[in-house]
């Protein structure tokens, strides 16, 4: 993330609950006026949510947008009201966030940054603290607080793309990523939530790593070697109930997604990572949902560096679950 985007993550806190421009749960209170090849966001997670007929849409920055056809959008609404007296601070910087319904309530899910705490000391300077947590509202446009007070992940790493996922047995669990930048080698992880997410239950094991990716690569040393990011994982199933995730990292400087299988259907694995990966190169950090006509979609961002800075858009590619794996059919 460059620094512009660092800014505006942080921005989104300043007027907790308060929009720039209409947000609202009904169509008749909103106007759908932005384009989605308009908006520029990384990590773009989309909410189809039934009960208002509309789309919500967020991602790094933590503001959220409402569409009802995916394809013109009303926002940015800044909806993320953290505890500033926690170790976040008053303006952590956000990202990745996530809305998913659970148990009648929405949850968002985001990682945050302060960068006036240092947790240790990297290869390419310091560390700061940033781990993922979870904030919660009765109704999907928010605002969104705290849904508990405890830490959900360890506070001497930093973690970040925390994201939902329910298994086979009724548990629900934060997937997440150990960050590269502390270990050398990023990790895809879960840890156990209590039944209202508001803790995490016992501690955090590893799915699989960086280094387990046939496909991601970089140059380091006199070679070639495996990428050491894990970023955006989103699990799914197909419709055979196979269990899989996407994810993202690096084929050198192009941002990829790739998808891992779980052999024993539920998290536990062992993942089995696809040799290639299944978007075009530089779209990443996908999701999955179900549209309002019943389409499967994976939102993404794109990736492209224009004088040196990123500029990143949401898009929308209709997949196919029908059978034992992913399917990619067409770009939206």
């Amino acid at each position: 993330m460059n620094r512009t985007a660092i800014i505006l993550a942080s921005l989104a806190l300043a007027s907790c609950g308060h929009t720039r421009h209409s947000a609202g749960t009904g169509a008749d209170t909103a106007i759908y006026t932005v384009p989605t090849d308009s908006i520029i966001l990384s990590d773009p997670a989309v909410l189809a949510d039934s009960a208002t007929g509309l789309y919500y849409m967020t991602g790094t920055g933590g503001q959220l947008w409402t569409s009802p056809d995916l394809r013109n959008w009303s926002g940015p609404a800044d909806v993320a009201c953290v505890d500033t007296t926690s170790w976040m601070g008053k303006h952590p910087a956000i990202w990745a966030a996530e809305l998913h319904r659970h148990n009648g309530r929405y949850y968002y899910f985001a990682t945050f940054t302060n960068d006036s705490i240092i947790i240790a000391l990297g290869d390419d300077g310091n560390i700061p603290r940033r781990a993922s947590h979870i904030l919660v509202a009765d109704n999907p446009a928010g605002p969104y607080r705290p849904a508990g007070n405890a830490d959900y992940l360890p506070s001497y790493r930093p973690t970040l793309d925390g994201t939902f996922w329910v298994d086979s047995d009724g548990e629900p669990y934060m997937v997440f990523c150990g960050e590269w930048i502390y270990n050398q080698n990023g990790t895809m992880e879960k840890i156990r939530l209590n039944h209202d997410l508001t803790a995490s239950v016992d501690t955090a094991t590893v799915m699989f790593r960086a280094s387990d990716s046939p496909w991601s690569r970089e140059r380091r040393g006199d070679g070639v070697t495996f990428n050491r990011v894990t970023d955006g994982p989103w699990v799914f199933r197909t419709a055979t109930g196979r269990l899989g995730m996407i994810w993202t990292s690096w084929v050198f400087s192009d941002y990829t997604t790739g998808v891992a299988y779980s052999e024993s259907g539920t998290l536990d694995g062992p993942w089995i990572q696809h040799p290639e990966p299944i978007l075009p190169p530089n779209y990443g950090h996908g999701m999955i949902f179900t549209d309002l006509e019943g389409r499967t979609i994976l939102s993404a961002h794109s990736h492209a560096n224009v004088d040196g800075r990123y500029i990143r858009r949401p898009t929308f590619w209709r997949v196919d679950l029908s059978g034992d794996s992913l399917r990619v059919i067409e770009r939206l």
